[in-house]
């Protein structure tokens, strides 16, 4: 048999659709933190968000020719790139009347360090991550250890799987990481009180899989809380202009949380860090993740050492409180859980294995009416709460006729 063919998505003949918009959809790796104080900034690698000033969208950015140069080499590997960043690429755009800003083609990579490939094997959207050893010199060993079994079968690891680690053909300090293509974990955003704990009952064991196995994560923070869309998204979406077709044409075809339900993944080990078993409480000098918050870290504290484990508590639940209980009314009966979790002494929050006790008795005393309630954002009028309202009962109705349970959980793959 020969070479499968590769299905990737090409332009249309009319550039695109009128209204398409583009939504970022690889959470934010924070690059921009060296690993260590005095460590080589991430921007050696490129990995900070894409310089965007004088670079035309016909021009390929520095980081863009990063991908282009290894198109052919990532080819051989099984990857297949969008036909901006092939050989000879022209713009579908140039010498007609299409804007392009609404062209599958005018668009470019938003974080240097990260594109999204067609697998040719199976024609999968996978995600690509240009990684330096130097700037992040555990990451790829932290990443594959909850890759290898007996780890990666454990239903309570919720670490992104890596589908393969590349060697760069032209640099030795560089790995090339081979990922899912997820999706942010708030798009399209949770729709009742069930769907936001099957979040929290996933995200929580999580973190607690990776403490047991003595991992602090350090940067576990809402865009570091990343879900498979494969369910919800059966045929997949176009890699930037998310609510298209991959093929560009048409809207693509979606299901709620509660009729497919998605996995959810911690994502990005840059800052993360192992620690011996017999050092359950290690102190180091702080890292800066994207949530600059953390009490531990402000003012002179930042030059005392601390233990990371406490620190993720607090990201994990400054994340629940920032994304959900600043937005949504009846989500009270987290309060005091996700308090204790954000508490300014880190000696005071629970450890994880608390926090999932202490969620796991909550949510059993949640009845299947307040699960299946629908999420009502605090910014809500009269008016649209009521229409909302009426909405949701006709919907609700439907799920308890499909027998679909309140908390929806995903299928093991």
């Amino acid at each position: 048999m020969g070479d499968p063919q590769v299905v990737a998505p090409e332009p249309t003949s009319n550039g695109g659709e009128d209204g398409a918009q583009p939504v970022v959809q690889q959470a934010t790796t924070n690059e921009d933190n060296a690993k260590a104080r005095g460590a080589p900034s991430a921007d050696a690698d490129g990995g900070g968000t894409v310089p965007r000033k004088e670079v035309s969208p016909g021009t390929l950015s520095k980081a863009e020719c990063f991908w282009r140069d290894r198109q052919v080499w990532l080819q051989e590997k099984g990857y297949m790139l969008r036909p901006r960043y092939r050989p000879n690429w022209k713009p579908s755009w140039e010498g007609t009347s299409k804007e392009w800003f609404r062209c599958e083609d005018g668009r470019t990579v938003r974080l240097a360090s990260l594109l999204d490939a067609t697998r040719m094997s199976d024609n999968k959207l996978v995600m690509l991550k240009r990684i330096s050893r130097t700037s992040h010199p555990d990451e790829v060993e932290i990443a594959q250890f909850f890759s290898s079994q007996p780890l990666a079968s454990d239903p309570r690891n919720h670490c992104v799987p890596i589908h393969e680690v590349l060697q760069d053909p032209e640099d030795q300090d560089l790995n090339i990481l081979v990922m899912p293509f997820l999706r942010v974990n708030d798009d399209p955003p949770l729709n009742t009180v069930g769907e936001a704990i099957s979040f929290y009952t996933q995200i929580f064991e999580g973190l607690l899989f990776m403490h047991e196995h003595h991992v602090a994560h350090r940067d576990c923070m809402s865009l570091n809380i990343m879900m498979d869309p494969e369910p919800m998204f059966p045929d997949m979406y176009h890699p930037i202009f998310t609510d298209r077709k991959r093929n560009f044409r048409g809207t693509a075809k979606q299901y709620s949380r509660t009729e497919k339900p998605p996995k959810y993944y911690l994502i990005d080990f840059g800052l993360s860090s192992k620690y011996a078993a017999d050092n359950p409480s290690p102190h180091e000098l702080p890292v800066l993740g994207g949530d600059r918050t953390v009490p531990e870290f402000q003012g002179d504290k930042f030059d005392e050492e601390s233990d990371p484990f406490p620190t993720d508590v607090y990201y994990l639940g400054n994340a629940v409180r920032e994304s959900h209980l600043q937005g949504f009314r009846n989500l009270g009966f987290m309060q005091q859980l996700v308090d204790d979790m954000t508490q300014s002494d880190p000696t005071k929050r629970p450890t994880m294995s608390e926090v999932v006790m202490r969620f796991n008795q909550i949510r059993s005393s949640l009845t299947s009416s307040m699960l299946r309630r629908r999420l009502v954002g605090k910014d809500e009028g009269v008016v649209r709460r009521l229409l909302y309202d009426l909405r949701h009962i006709c919907v609700s109705f439907g799920y308890f006729i499909r027998s679909l349970p309140p908390v929806p959980e995903p299928a093991p793959k």
